[in-house]
């Protein structure tokens, strides 16, 4: 007789279905196993060894993001071996770049003296750009993990801000893959992938090129999935989340209909997200979604209707613009005809507005003249 298809956790019984891992049973079952490598819906590498779990009979920690699940398993996921190797983890990672984020530095080091040479290397005297939202300080917190080994601390390569979009802060990158990942596997761009061994390993581009000389599409997928201030908009690099509050909205680029979320501060756009767990993108987004906002609060953007009267401009009213061009079209479509009218829409606005323009054209002004801006 086969086993029953069930595993034990923490003392509790659960079900789980032939492929899915360890942390895939544990997530459905609201029980929390940290993470820094684990890409939702991508081939997990267990390159972190974060997630490191116990399981009876066994004498190493595997990593439950890329174990599977077997009939008969039981499993602790705070055990003191899991809690220690955690710890470790993070201390290496805190130690292996410009972590200058809050957490309490080790005594035996001079943390000012760390803070001055970061803010050296980040040309900036604030804390890490990721300070508030980065899941390696969460877990440091959790853990009670301090920085240690400051005074060891080289960045082998410079920050890359050759492009307007990403700023690539390669010292404060933990190698951890979650943008290759992205980029290769939801986004299916590859453009970007793990360059050189050992202890000189970094992400690079094709044949370590700057982004901007690469394959890259700036779709800016890598910079949500990085846990930490390896990768960070350049428009929006310190910017904190708690000044910030997110508004949901669906982007009007084109008709798609992608969710995303607004990051406001005193009433200004300063950072877009693609909505994670929600269609159609479930969090993706292009270049023009995710940075092309800075025009909202361009102050060459026209907010008044114009009306041009003797070869010049003037302000105008909206009831004012909507009825002489209502009177215009009428006495255009009087005096030539309807076919002498037509209507161009736009990929950037919604299918709904696009509709919304051809039962316009169609049957309001009695003319098939509509066309589309991507036929051009």
């Amino acid at each position: 007789m086969e086993k029953e298809n069930t595993i034990v956790i923490n003392g509790n019984r659960f079900n789980f279905v032939q492929g899915e891992t360890i942390l895939d049973v544990a997530q459905k079952n609201n029980i929390e196993i940290p993470t820094l490598c684990h890409l939702k819906g991508t081939t997990p590498t267990g390159r972190c060894e974060v997630c490191v779990v116990q399981i009876s009979g066994k004498n190493d920690l595997v990593p439950a993001c890329s174990t599977q699940a077997e009939a008969g398993m039981t499993i602790l996921t705070e055990s003191s071996s899991v809690v220690a190797s955690r710890k470790q983890t993070i201390q290496k990672m805190l130690s292996m770049g410009n972590h200058n984020c809050a957490v309490r530095a080790s005594l035996k080091e001079s943390w000012t003296k760390y803070q001055l040479k970061v803010h050296q290397e980040d040309n900036s005297p604030e804390l890490c750009p990721a300070w508030g939202d980065c899941r390696l300080q969460d877990l440091a917190y959790r853990y009670q993990v301090t920085g240690g080994g400051y005074s060891n601390v080289k960045a082998l390569y410079p920050m890359e801000m050759a492009n307007p979009f990403i700023i690539r802060d390669f010292p404060r990158c933990i190698l951890c893959g979650r943008c290759v990942k992205a980029c290769n596997e939801v986004q299916v761009n590859n453009a970007i992938e793990f360059g050189y061994d050992g202890e000189k390993q970094k992400i690079i581009a094709r044949d370590d090129k700057l982004l901007k000389d690469s394959d890259c599409v700036f779709c800016g997928e890598c910079v949500q999935a990085c846990p930490v201030g390896a990768l960070v908009p350049k428009d929006s690099r310190f910017e904190r989340p708690w000044k910030t509050q997110k508004v949901r909205s669906t982007c009007s680029y084109c008709g798609v209909g992608c969710q995303i979320d607004f990051h406001v501060k005193d009433n200004r756009v300063v950072k877009i997200t693609g909505a994670e767990d929600t269609p159609p993108n479930y969090g993706r987004l292009c270049v023009k979604g995710r940075f092309g906002f800075n025009f909202i609060h361009s102050k060459d953007r026209l907010t008044t209707p114009l009306i041009k009267e003797s070869g010049k401009f003037r302000e105008a009213s909206w009831d004012e613009a909507l009825d002489l061009t209502a009177r215009r079209l009428s006495e255009i479509k009087k005096q030539n005809g309807a076919d002498s009218i037509g209507v161009f829409t736009s990929a950037r606005v919604t299918n709904e507005d696009n509709y919304a323009a051809m039962k316009f054209t169609r049957a309001v002004l009695k003319t098939n003249n509509i066309d589309h801006c991507a036929r051009l």
